[in-house]
């Protein structure tokens, strides 16, 4: 007969223990987070927000900062304050088309496009649940709920990133405009063949002809380089990866 292997004795019980309780404590332990790392771009970012801020709030400034702009300004469109109307038409341009370009670098299209299938595709699934009455069907999709929140969420963080050098642009050129065409000998310009001043106020509204008009340019001209930019960033998605079709649909569907 063969013979039994012999039982474990106290003392070697007592070894072993020691033993697995270090490994398991080394096992659990919690791993230490990674120490924060210094970014450039956010300290940027942070920087022309607060400084966008501040000249708002102090008038000393935005006219330093105005100024500053109007070093490069000035000498590349200004035309000695002889066409008034090109000058901020051109304003206009070179301010959207930087602001266009910040949020398109800030935003993953490609993500938010997804995002944005992925919401009306959910919200299909959702009413379709809810009009059954069944619970369990709504339950289910709450954890799909709760991940197209959080991607939702990180869209609309990044696009907030653009959003920190357009409040710095608008805030500096729209005030360079301004001291530019006060600073012309004759701010008078032909429309609708009316001579008017660009500085009059527009009543009731305490505010002069020129702030309407530049911001007249900038809305549609802001629409049309973000569209582009855009477009053009889907498209080299979809050249990249082979894609022709639209985004695929999400989770809930």
């Amino acid at each position: 007969m063969a013979a039994q292997l012999p039982l474990p004795t106290d003392a070697s019980q007592e070894d072993d223990g020691p033993e697995e309780t270090v490994a398991d404590t080394k096992d659990t332990a919690p791993a230490k987070p990674p120490a924060p790392t210094f970014k450039t771009s956010t300290f940027l970012l942070t920087f022309l927000f607060i400084l966008g801020i501040w000249m708002i709030i102090d008038p000393t400034t935005r006219t330093g900062v105005a100024t500053a702009f109007g070093i490069v300004l000035q000498p590349l469109i200004g035309f000695g304050h002889s066409y008034l109307l090109l000058t901020m038409f051109l304003a206009a341009a070179i301010e959207m088309l930087l602001t266009a370009l910040a949020y398109n670098w800030a935003t993953d299209w490609v993500k938010a496009a997804k995002v944005q299938s992925w919401s009306g595709a959910f919200r299909k699934v959702q009413m379709e649940a809810v009009k059954s009455g069944k619970k369990d069907r709504v339950e289910a999709l709450k954890p799909h709920q709760a991940e197209l929140t959080k991607l939702s969420g990180e869209v609309s963080i990044a696009q907030l990133k653009g959003m920190a050098v357009t409040w710095f642009l608008v805030i500096a050129i729209y005030t360079w405009v301004g001291l530019f065409i006060a600073a012309a000998a004759s701010p008078v310009v032909n429309l609708g063949g009316d001579n008017v001043s660009l500085m009059a106020p527009l009543h009731p509204l305490p505010i002069p002809l020129w702030f309407l008009l530049f911001t007249l340019y900038t809305v549609p001209l802001s629409l049309v380089f973000r569209r582009i930019l855009k477009h053009y960033a889907l498209q080299r998605y979809e050249a990249q990866h082979g894609l022709a079709g639209p985004a695929p649909a999400g989770p809930a569907a």
